[in-house]
């Protein structure tokens, strides 16, 4: 079975509330069985527009990934998270061949 990805692209307009995203998201992102791959780092924009901050995550399955995103748990977090910044969130199934 392919496993599952987040792949996010933020503009964050406050980092000292975002924290409080972050604090709210774990929960689901453990009960999910997720794992970062890329937080942050350093990045270069080969083609097309950036955002400042690039994120994938690794989920179990795809079906694992966006339960995540559409449990109760991480509803609230994505709340916070869309107040205080601005960007993009895809959920896409990997490669399995």
């Amino acid at each position: 079975m392919p496993k599952g990805y987040w792949i996010g692209r933020v503009d964050v307009r406050d980092p000292e509330a975002y924290k409080a995203y972050v604090e709210t998201a774990t929960p689901a992102y453990r009960e999910f069985g997720a794992r970062f791959l890329v937080r942050g780092g350093a990045f270069e924009a080969a083609e097309g527009h950036s955002r400042s901050r690039n994120v994938v995550i690794e989920f179990p399955s795809y079906e694992a990934a966006k339960a995540c995103y559409d449990s109760e748990t991480y509803r609230k977090a994505r709340a916070i998270r869309q107040d205080v910044s601005e960007g993009e969130i895809i959920i896409v199934e990997g490669y399995d061949g």
